[in-house]
C-alpha cells in the first residue's frame, strides 16, 4: 500500500454536493455486539494484569512483601518499585503535558496520592490476579498530605506557564466597580468531577521481539504511540496502537496514563501478552478528573446595562506531580463587550492524581460562573437576561483583538427564545407555578473555541468501484466512521454503501487527538482532499484515454455522481468501473492532507449557542426537575444531522448532570474518593432528563475549514449548568452558587 503524497489539481477544489448519511456507519455493529472494543480482542495466551494502588496519600513505600502472592494460583509475575525494569529518565522521558503526562511507572518508591499505581500482578485470570493482590503486605512511611483545598486558598499560586499580569486591568475593574450604578461580586464553585465512560480504560500489550502492539482505549492513537515509544526508549516505528472503537472518553482517554505503559512492561517481564482493564473504582484517581474551581466574578454596569468592567479569577486544585489548568476564564475574555477585562488562574497544590481535560474543559465550569453572574446582574438592573446579553453583544473578539470568522449568536438567542416561549416568562422569582410546583425559566450563553489541526487520509478505489478511506484517527462514539464515509461519498459521487471507512491504527495516515472538538473539523478536510485527488487521477485516466467518452474534455468541466464522471457541458459520462477496466483492472489510490492556513492568525474562531431551561421545583421537598432544555447553536455547517444532534443532546444531558448531580468527595484525611463508584457518584438516568430540543443555525464557516463545519462535541455542555441554576433562582428566589444544586442548598 502506497502512502505517497499526490499533487494538487483543479478537481480537488470542487465543493462536494451536500449529502447526509441517514444511518451510522458503525450502528449495526454496535447494536448487534459485533464492534470489538479494546478489552474484547482475542489474543493467544493472554494473561491478566491487576494494578495494585496505594492506600496512603503521601509518603514512601518502605517494604513490599510479595512472597505469599508469588506462590498464589496462576501468578506468573509481580512488578513493584523494587524489581521493575528501569526506564529512560526514570519513566519521565515522554512527560510533556498534555500529550505526555506524569505517570507512575514503578521507578521510585514515592507515593503522591491515594490510588496511585504501585504494583502490577500478572496471572492466568483476573480473579487470580485480584486475589493475589490481597496477599501482598505493603509498609509505608507516611508524610503530611496536602488535601484541604478550601482551607488552603491563601496558598494559591499562578501556574508556571501563565504570563505575568500587570495590575492595570484589575485596578481599572476595581475603579469601575466603585463607580458603577449596578454591580455583581460573587464567588461560584464547582466540585471535582470524574469521567465515567461506559467503557473503562483498558490496554492489551503483546511483544514480538522488539515490536510492541497495543490495543488501547484511547482518544489519540498517534499520541499514544509516540508517548509509549519515548517512555520505553523505543523507536516510534516499533510501537503500533490499535483502537477501532472507543466506548467514550470525554478527555480522560486523550492522554496516555500509567496503566498503558505498565501493561507493556508487564507483558515484557512475563513474556506473554497481558491485558489490564481498570475497574470502575480505579477510574477515580489515576486517569484524571476535572478539577474543582473557586471562581470570583465581578461585573460593573451602567444603569442601562452596559458593562463597564469585568473580572474573573479562578482557583483550582492541582496535583503535586504536575500542573493542570482548567481555563475557566477563557470565555470571559471574548464573550461580551467591556472596556476592561481582568482574568487570572491560580493553583493549590494537592496530593491528588493529575487532573485532566473533561468535556469542554474550562468553558463548562467557566460559563456556569459567568452566566450566573450575568443573570444576577440582570435582576439587579430589572432587565431581561436576554436583553442584557444583547446590550453587550461583542461583534469582535476583544481579548484577541480580531474579528470572528463567523458569528450568528443573535440568531441563536432569537430562535431558541421563540421556540422556548421565553416571552411568557414573568420576571419575579417565584411568580410562575404549575399547581403547587414552582416553575423557573433560565437562560445562558454557550460557547466553545473552534479548533483544527493537520490530518492526512488515504483514498483507494478498486476495479469494482468500491472506495476505502483510511485515516489514523479514532471514533470515540462521535460518528467519525460515518463522517469519513459521507465525505468520501460526497466528493467521489458514489453511494454511501460503496465506501468503507478504516481508522484507529497508528500505521495509518496521521490525525490529531479526538479532543478540543477538532476531529471532524480536521479529518473531514483531509478525507475530502484525498478523495478529490483520487477523483483527479480517475479524471486524468479518462480524458487521456481515446476509448473514453470523456477523452479530451477539460478537467474543470468534469463532475462526479452516481459512480461515474460526467462532463457538465455535454452530459457525456464514464463509469468508474469502466475507467478502471480499461486501465488494467488495477486499484487507484491517493493520499493527501489538510491543515489550517493563516486564517487563525487573522480571525477568532468560536462556536456559540443560546440555552433556555424550564425547571419545576417541589416547594416541600425541594426536588428540582429539568422539564425542558431548548438550545440553538451556531456551529457552522452541520456535517451530519444524526451524529450532530446526538452530540448536542449528549452535551445537554451532561450539563444537567453537572448542575444537579455530579461531585467527587475526597476523604480529607486519607485522600481517597469516598464515592468512587456509580452507586454513589451520581449521574442522571433517563427519568432525570426531560424534553431536549436542539437545533443549529446552519451557516457555513468556510473561513475555518473548506467544509464550513466546526466541531460540536463540547459546546453542548456549556451554558447548561448556568441556565439551570438561573431557572432554579427564578423558581425559588434562592441563588445557588456552588454546584451541584442539591436539596439541602434550597432549604434555607
Amino acid at each position: 500500500m502506497s502512502y505517497q503524497d499526490e499533487a494538487h489539481g483543479s478537481v480537488g477544489t470542487e465543493k462536494p454536493k451536500p449529502r447526509q448519511a441517514k444511518v451510522r456507519y458503525d450502528g449495526r455493529l454496535k447494536v448487534t455486539g459485533k464492534a470489538t472494543y479494546t478489552a474484547e480482542f482475542a489474543v493467544p495466551n493472554l494473561h491478566y494484569g491487576y494494578v495494585v494502588m496505594s492506600t496512603i496519600p503521601s509518603g514512601e513505600i518502605v517494604r513490599m512483601d510479595t512472597s505469599v502472592a508469588e506462590r498464589a494460583s496462576g501468578v506468573v509475575a509481580i512488578l513493584t518499585p523494587f524489581n521493575a525494569p528501569p526506564l529512560p529518565d526514570y519513566g519521565k522521558a515522554a512527560v510533556k503535558p498534555p500529550a505526555g503526562r506524569h505517570m507512575s511507572l514503578l521507578q521510585d518508591k514515592s507515593v503522591y496520592y491515594n490510588g496511585q499505581p504501585i504494583a502490577v500482578i500478572v496471572a492466568r485470570s483476573l480473579p487470580e490476579a485480584e486475589f493475589a493482590a490481597t496477599l501482598m503486605r505493603i509498609d509505608y512511611k507516611s508524610s503530611p498530605a496536602l488535601l484541604n483545598f478550601d482551607g488552603r486558598l491563601a496558598e494559591a499560586h499562578p501556574p508556571k506557564k501563565q504570563q505575568p499580569h500587570t495590575d492595570e486591568a484589575p485596578a481599572k475593574v476595581a475603579a469601575a466597580m466603585q463607580a458603577a450604578p449596578a454591580s455583581v461580586a460573587e464567588t461560584y464553585s464547582t466540585p471535582i468531577e470524574n469521567h465515567n465512560a461506559m467503557e473503562p480504560h483498558a490496554t492489551i500489550a503483546e511483544w514480538k521481539g522488539d515490536q510492541l502492539t497495543l490495543h488501547d482505549s484511547t482518544q489519540y492513537v498517534t499520541g499514544c504511540t509516540h508517548t509509549v515509544a519515548k517512555t520505553l526508549g523505543l523507536p516510534v516505528d516499533s510501537v503500533r496502537v490499535i483502537s477501532p472503537f472507543v466506548g467514550g472518553g470525554f478527555g480522560s482517554k486523550g492522554s496516555t496514563w500509567s496503566h498503558v505503559v505498565l501493561t507493556a512492561m508487564a507483558a515484557k517481564v512475563a513474556n506473554r501478552p497481558v491485558k489490564i482493564a481498570l475497574d470502575r473504582t480505579q477510574m477515580f484517581g489515576p486517569v484524571g478528573a476535572r478539577p474543582a474551581t473557586m471562581q470570583s466574578l465581578k461585573l460593573a454596569s451602567a444603569a442601562d446595562g452596559t458593562l463597564t468592567g469585568m473580572a474573573h479569577d479562578s482557583v483550582m486544585p492541582s496535583s503535586v506531580m504536575e500542573e493542570f489548568v482548567e481555563a475557566s476564564t477563557n470565555q470571559t475574555k471574548m464573550l461580551y463587550k467591556s472596556p476592561v477585562v481582568a482574568t487570572s488562574h491560580k493553583l493549590v497544590d494537592m496530593n491528588l492524581g493529575v487532573f485532566t481535560f473533561q468535556r469542554a474543559p474550562g468553558e463548562s465550569t467557566g460559563t456556569y460562573a459567568l452566566e450566573s453572574a450575568m443573570d444576577e446582574l440582570a435582576y439587579k438592573l430589572k432587565m431581561d437576561p436576554v436583553e442584557l446579553r444583547l446590550k453587550n453583544y461583542a461583534e469582535t473578539d476583544q481579548g484577541e483583538k480580531k474579528p470572528f470568522s463567523s458569528k450568528h449568536l443573535r440568531t441563536c438567542y432569537e430562535q431558541a427564545a421563540d421556540r422556548f416561549g421565553w416571552a411568557k416568562r414573568t420576571p419575579e422569582p417565584g411568580s410562575m407555578k404549575d399547581g403547587e410546583l414552582l416553575i423557573g425559566y433560565g437562560m445562558a450563553t454557550a460557547t466553545y473555541p473552534a479548533n483544527r489541526q493537520a490530518a492526512q487520509a488515504l483514498a483507494q478505489m478498486t476495479p469494482d468501484g468500491r472506495v476505502t478511506i483510511i485515516c489514523g484517527t479514532q471514533d470515540i462514539g462521535t460518528g467519525m466512521y460515518t463522517l469519513m464515509q459521507q465525505t468520501a461519498a460526497d466528493t467521489l459521487g458514489v453511494e454511501m454503501n460503496m465506501v468503507e471507512a478504516k481508522l484507529g491504527d497508528s500505521t495509518m495516515p496521521t490525525a490529531p487527538v479526538s479532543g478540543g472538538s477538532m476531529s471532524a473539523a480536521s479529518v473531514t478536510p483531509a478525507v475530502q482532499e484525498a478523495s478529490a485527488q483520487l477523483k483527479l487521477k480517475l479524471v486524468r485516466l479518462a480524458i487521456n484515454d481515446a476509448a473514453s467518452p470523456l477523452h479530451g474534455v477539460q478537467e474543470n468541466d468534469i463532475t462526479a455522481d452516481g459512480g461515474k464522471l460526467l462532463a457538465k457541458s455535454s452530459g457525456k459520462s464514464d463509469a468508474y468501473t469502466a475507467i478502471l477496466a480499461r486501465n488494467g483492472n488495477t486499484a487507484v489510490e491517493a493520499k493527501a492532507g489538510a491543515e489550517p492556513g493563516n486564517d487563525a492568525k487573522e480571525y477568532s474562531m468560536h462556536s456559540f449557542g443560546a440555552v433556555f431551561v424550564e425547571v419545576a421545583v417541589d416547594p416541600y421537598i425541594h426536588m428540582v426537575k429539568v422539564r425542558r432544555v431548548v438550545g440553538t447553536y451556531d456551529i457552522g455547517t452541520l456535517m451530519n444531522e444524526k451524529t450532530g444532534m446526538n452530540q448536542l443532546m449528549g452535551g445537554v444531558v451532561w450539563g444537567v448532570s453537572m448542575a444537579l448531580h455530579e461531585a467527587a468527595l475526597i476523604d480529607p484525611m486519607h485522600g481517597r474518593t469516598v464515592n468512587g463508584n456509580l452507586a454513589e457518584y451520581h449521574v442522571p438516568v433517563n427519568a432525570d432528563i426531560g424534553e431536549i430540543d436542539v437545533s443549529v443555525v446552519g451557516i457555513a464557516d468556510t473561513t475555518f475549514n473548506p467544509l464550513g463545519g466546526r466541531g460540536i462535541g463540547e459546546i453542548g455542555i456549556t451554558g447548561v449548568a448556568a441556565a439551570i441554576a438561573n431557572a432554579v433562582y427564578h423558581a425559588t428566589g434562592t441563588r445557588v452558587r456552588n454546584l451541584p444544586i442539591t436539596l439541602d442548598k434550597l432549604m434555607a
